[in-house]
């Protein structure tokens, strides 16, 4: 009697006899240690963009001092960088597709080092856009690699958790830019500034060299032909040799590479590249890839819409409004504010494959319009009062550290996961770059309109608005989003193409999985030695 269990032989897949362990309830097999390595390492890149977002809420402070601009000027070169980074992840797709994602993380570290330099040692306000503009293409760059490279190495079993490291070290790197701000606030204004942005360079070069222990990505290397070596990487970042086979044998179906091919080496069909990419993804999509572009371009729009960098890049400003005065108690609070965010994202990362995308995001975003709502609330009682209401300070500062706590269960790292596992392998990394782009465009207009915004209607009122949109985003979510836990990368296409009917078309294919399942368990116990049907999803 052979049971589903399979075995190789010389590279082919058999069936195994079954003994009576294998009768036992599975086991759910180890996280891989190897593939966390990879992903933390890469997810590196990210803390690029966090600490230039943390750093540049209370640089700005002494920047406004020392330069005396005007607080117009404040919110573009807040803003700016995020308008920038749109030349980074538009060039980072095409790029990671021809030099491999490993290689596009060096040149997101070389061009972030370099306007980190630019940056602490400028001299006015033009030289330091100068280098607000190099960085931001750095971090356009590491941006859309670090979630692309990280999924794309991951097992099924653990994808969300490893893809969520990119929103960790993002996290990691605000509360680094928090302290840094906190430990040079004492020196001379003129240097203050200068050593908080001039030191974001160091976690470009450890960036850097931590390229040299990681492998490149298995889907990469299929697409160029070096089954061999992608080969390798699967067996090391797979819970077992079987999964690895079976990714494989995926990644070389949706490269258009035959089955029977398994040379280290081999010639990779003609695939759609340029304007091809582009119809396929926006011109003549077909419903499942429409259905995945609407709701990668959706998450990403509103994770920025509801207001996060809001928050987190003029946190002093609402702390000041709130009634808090003294520059380095305004600062300590934002350090609370990173710290909690930071706590919270490291929680997130351990509930993802367990409690699933969807029942995270509903819940995150729910909590996040009840925060905002009290916030504004609290800042609009504040604003009208004469007196200094306690109370009322104190809602204020709960609320927005509830708020960044609830956007990092959920909303925060299931973006960049759920994107960057939701679009097909010949289309991910032009997909992503588009997703990244639309997450940066609106992070630019929120974080350049808000002091205007606040002024024209109050930073209560603007954070009403804040909360409208994030109901809406609920909305959104709730109606268009299939749940993605446990679906390999190839098998996500089924998934979509149904729009707000998704849920039926999940019962179809659990059905149908189940259907074979049982189909092939009957075959094997009739005939014993006919191999089980592989259906995709079977490691999901």
């Amino acid at each position: 009697m052979a049971d589903e269990k399979l075995a190789s032989n010389n590279g082919q897949l058999v069936p195994k006899i079954a003994s009576i362990q294998d009768f036992d309830p599975p086991k759910k097999p180890k996280t891989n240690k190897y593939a966390i390595a990879c992903s933390f390492l890469a997810s590196l890149a990210s803390i690029l963009l966090g600490y230039d977002i943390g750093v540049m809420s209370g640089a700005i402070i002494y920047i406004q001092k020392d330069l005396h601009i005007t607080d117009i000027q404040v919110e573009i070169l807040v803003g700016i960088l995020n308008v920038y980074s749109l030349f980074g992840s538009a060039a980072a797709g095409r790029t990671s597709d021809s030099i491999g994602r490993r290689y596009t993380m060096v040149v997101a570290a070389a061009i972030f080092f370099s306007g980190a330099l630019l940056m602490g040692f400028a001299t006015n306000y033009a030289f330091l856009m100068v280098g607000r503009f190099v960085a931001g293409v750095g971090v356009g760059y590491a941006l859309m690699v670090a979630p692309v490279y990280t999924a794309e190495v991951s097992p099924a079993s653990s994808r969300g958790f490893l893809t969520s490291f990119p929103e960790v070290f993002i996290n990691g790197g605000i509360l680094l830019g928090y302290v840094s701000n906190v430990a040079f606030s004492k020196l001379p204004t003129h240097l203050s500034w200068r050593f908080m942005l001039g030191i974001g360079a160091v976690p470009s070069v450890f960036l850097a060299v931590s390229v040299l222990a990681m492998p490149e990505s298995p889907r990469w290397l299929v697409m160029q032909g070096r089954l061999g070596d992608a080969r390798r990487v699967l067996n090391k970042t797979s819970d077992s040799l079987e999964e690895a086979q079976l990714r494989l044998a995926d990644i070389k179906e949706a490269a258009g590479i035959p089955e029977h091919c398994n040379d280290d080496i081999v010639e990779v069909p003609k695939r759609p590249k340029g304007d091809s990419v582009w119809k396929e993804l926006i011109f003549s999509p077909t419903p499942a890839v429409r259905h995945i572009l609407i709701t990668g371009v959706g998450i990403h729009f509103f994770q920025q819409a509801s207001g996060i960098d809001a928050v987190v890049l003029y946190s002093p400003r609402i702390f000041e409004k709130a009634g808090i005065s003294s520059d380095h108690y305004k600062l300590l609070c934002t350090v609370a504010v990173g710290f909690v965010k930071t706590m919270f994202i490291l929680v997130a990362t351990f509930m993802l494959d367990k409690s699933g995308r969807r029942p995270l995001l509903l819940t995150s975003v729910a909590g996040m319009v009840l925060s905002l709502t009290l916030l504004a609330t609290g800042l609009t009682i504040i604003d009208q009062s004469d007196e200094k209401l306690v109370w009322a300070i104190a809602l204020c500062i709960t609320m927005v550290l509830a708020y960044v706590a609830l956007f990092s269960i959920g909303m925060g790292p299931i973006t960049w996961v759920y994107s960057s596992e939701i679009f097909p392998l010949r289309l991910r990394a032009t997909g992503c770059s588009i997703g990244v782009a639309v997450n940066r465009v609106i992070s630019g207009v929120v974080s350049m309109t808000f002091l205007s915004l606040s002024k024209a209607i109050t930073f209560g009122g603007a954070f009403f608005l804040y909360a409208g949109l994030a109901a809406l985003a609920w909305v959104f979510f709730f109606t268009l989003m299939p749940e993605t836990q446990g679906r390999t990368l190839e098998d996500m296409e089924a998934l979509f193409g149904t729009f707000w009917k998704w849920r039926k078309t999940a019962r179809e294919l659990k059905e149908m999985n189940k259907t074979e399942k049982n189909n092939n368990d009957n075959g094997q116990i009739q005939m014993g030695t006919t191999p089980p049907a592989i259906s995709r999803g079977k490691f999901g």
